[in-house]
């Protein structure tokens, strides 16, 4: 049994906040480099994938995922390129299309489109959409965009964006399609949708115990089985946040003093209460959503995940906040020679 293990990062570029105290963010700029590093290293010490997140707010560095992969792609050899997630709703099915198929020529067939509605709504009033239509403007894009894949001669009406009249999209993926697929939060509607579409899922589970997430596979593979797709072919992935240091207690000091900061100014948007070590804790544990660690201790945790929900692929979402860059090295790095090794020798003798 093969498990793809990789990581997941929203180029998240607040001050930066360590046990020691504060620092100013860095640039935009700055961040955007640090990323390219970090996809480096990810590909050279044989992480399977990287996935990039999109936003348009000031606390995050990159809004165009897309442009920062296709960077990587010239100086790595292996690992797929992936966003994490592309804002489908207000976005353009053609463009998205055509610039990943792009991607998939820079990087020899490395690109796959992760679709979502995403957590935050800049994007929607930016480009000029309404939040009323949120669910309908999913729907519509992501069956342009499906079709657009299958076909190089698009017809197609639809109601949030002009028809397309007998048209070629261009480029064209040099091996066939696109891989496309569905992340979501866990709503049992995505679970069914990309199901019955015959697409891989991905759950972001960043809250809970992750055991409670076999409801929502079960569903997406009887969803698939219903519409005639062989479910033992469909890829299921989960990316969760974490932090990976020499011991336990290191990464706990490490990773906190970020993570709460980061939870205490969405918070202050949305209205949660501030976040406190007895949530921390809760979550670091086995029956919780953070991967926070040894690398001993991470590579049990996610062990037991894939075993619980069948999974294919498991991605580390980090940094949460903004922490010293080379933290962020040092985690991949540990995800790639050690906690990888012990993963692959588990699943390899199963």
């Amino acid at each position: 049994m093969k498990v793809e293990l990789g990581i997941t990062s929203f180029a998240d570029n607040n001050d930066i906040i360590t046990e020691e105290g504060r620092q100013p963010a860095l640039s935009a700029a700055q961040r955007i480099r640090n990323i390219i590093e970090e996809i480096e290293t990810a590909d050279a010490l044989g992480l399977d994938v990287y996935g990039l997140g999109e936003h348009h707010r000031a606390d995050y560095a990159v809004s165009d995922p897309v442009s920062v992969l296709a960077s990587a792609a010239r100086s790595t050899t292996h690992i797929k390129l992936s966003s994490a997630v592309t804002v489908l709703s207000s976005d353009d099915p053609v463009r998205v299309f055509q610039r990943f198929s792009t991607l998939d020529a820079l990087s020899n067939g490395r690109a796959e489109i992760l679709v979502g509605r995403g957590s935050f709504i800049e994007s929607f009033p930016l480009f000029g959409h309404n939040l009323q239509d949120y669910e309908q403007l999913f729907n519509e894009k992501l069956d342009l965009l499906m079709k657009i894949n299958a076909q190089t001669i698009v017809n197609w009406d639809g109601n949030f964006r002009p028809n397309i009249d007998n048209l070629g999209v261009y480029p064209r993926p040099e091996h066939g399609k696109l891989k496309i697929g569905i992340a979501t939060g866990g709503t049992p509607e995505s679970s069914l949708r990309a199901g019955a579409l015959g697409l891989p899922i991905t759950y972001a589970i960043i809250g809970g115990d992750p055991k409670r997430f076999k409801r929502n596979v079960e569903m997406y593979k009887s969803s698939a089985l219903s519409y005639g797709h062989d479910a033992n072919q469909l890829s299921v992935a989960t990316h969760s946040w974490g932090f990976i240091a020499d011991t336990d207690e290191a990464a706990m000091r490490a990773f906190f003093p970020s993570l709460k900061a980061n939870h205490d100014m969405l918070g202050r948007e949305r209205g949660w209460p501030p976040y406190n070590e007895y949530t921390f804790e809760r979550e670091i544990s086995q029956h919780g959503a953070l991967y926070v660690g040894s690398p001993e201790t991470v590579a049990q945790k996610i062990i037991n995940t894939v075993e619980t929900l069948g999974l294919n692929r498991f991605m580390l979402h980090t940094p949460v906040g903004s922490i010293p860059h080379e933290d962020t090295l040092k985690t991949i790095r540990l995800l790639a020679t050690q906690v990888k090794p012990i993963v692959d020798k588990y699943f390899e003798d199963k």
